[in-house]
């Protein structure tokens, strides 16, 4: 495993992280037990949670349990400003007493006293933002965690937060077909020393190439909402992923752990939030950390011909 700085915290971090909102929905106590300690045998020392991941907050409960006696072992995080209301919606709030209330449920789902990072899940658009930092700074004073981050934020939003907060860390979507940030988000955070943990690296799942254009979705599946999964869009997606197949097959690699790798090696980047129902699935994405830059280098032209641009650090 590789361990790269998180932010000016001091702490450091894997490369490959475990996301683990899928606790939340589709994971019993026992299946997220064990794909906890997969990961961390792996040699994943970060997990990342949130209050919002099920509606009872079954990712922290389970989070909280699959930790006991191993807490130490993790850099562990989660998120506060997005929550289930009594009618099952899911809703922003991130005004100081929301923060503070659901931090301090955060913490007592997790078993825990502190935690290493807390974000602010999402701005509500209503509370001005430099008030939900000054709060979250509050909650780091106290020792409730020891760094703050912020997702699913513009630069202005980070500029405003920056002012009342240090910011350690950024959590934004960002995979081979959703780059959005690389026009500003991340060069503002490459030049403000804030560490960048993408999420859905593999794209909910479309980057693995497992799905074939027949595919149907389930009802229940909210992918079957998302613009990749949909029309022209899902038609080029799938031919892109088709003509990856060929570089993971070279590189002796799963498509995932292509991807992923891709990622990490991206400048800028930090590390991939990698969600998994298996363990296998997890310890496959770890061998992501195997497949050298320069192995990715020699094929940039093959990405390239993929309609894929790179820019590794």
């Amino acid at each position: 495993m590789k361990y790269v700085p998180l932010g000016r915290t001091g702490l450091k971090v894997s490369r490959v992280c475990l996301g683990t909102m899928n606790y939340g929905w589709r994971m019993g106590e026992e299946a997220s037990v064990r794909m906890t300690h997969a990961a961390i045998d792996a040699g994943i020392d970060h997990l990342d949670t949130a209050h919002a991941y099920g509606k009872e907050g079954e990712s922290e409960v389970r989070v909280g349990k699959a930790l006991a006696g191993r807490r130490e072992e993790v850099v562990l995080a989660t998120k506060v400003g997005l929550y289930w209301n009594a009618e099952g919606e899911l809703t922003r709030d991130s005004s100081p007493a929301a923060l503070r209330r659901m931090c301090e449920a955060s913490l007592k789902r997790l078993d825990t006293d502190r935690v290493e990072l807390l974000y602010l899940h999402i701005a509500d658009g209503k509370t001005p933002i430099a008030e939900s930092a000054g709060e979250l700074k509050r909650l780091c004073d106290e020792g409730k965690t020891q760094s703050v981050g912020v997702s699913n934020t513009s630069v202005e939003e980070m500029e405003q937060f920056a002012a009342e907060c240090p910011i350690a860390a950024c959590q934004p979507r960002y995979n081979m077909l959703q780059r959005d940030i690389e026009s500003d988000v991340l060069p503002w955070c490459i030049d403000h020393g804030v560490s960048v943990l993408a999420y859905e690296p593999l794209a909910l799942g479309l980057l693995t190439g497992k799905f074939t254009a027949d595919h149907v979705f389930a009802e229940s599946d909210w992918r079957r909402n998302s613009p990749l999964f949909q029309g022209e869009a899902w038609r080029k997606n799938l031919d892109m992923v088709e003509k990856l197949r060929p570089i993971a097959d070279d590189l002796g690699c799963s498509m995932a752990a292509l991807v992923v790798a891709w990622t990490i090696h991206q400048k800028g980047i930090t590390a991939a939030l990698c969600g998994a129902k298996r363990p296998e699935q997890i310890c496959d994405t770890v061998t992501a950390l195997g497949i050298p830059l320069e192995s990715l280098r020699g094929m940039e032209s093959r990405f390239i011909d993929a309609g894929i641009a790179t820019h590794f650090g």
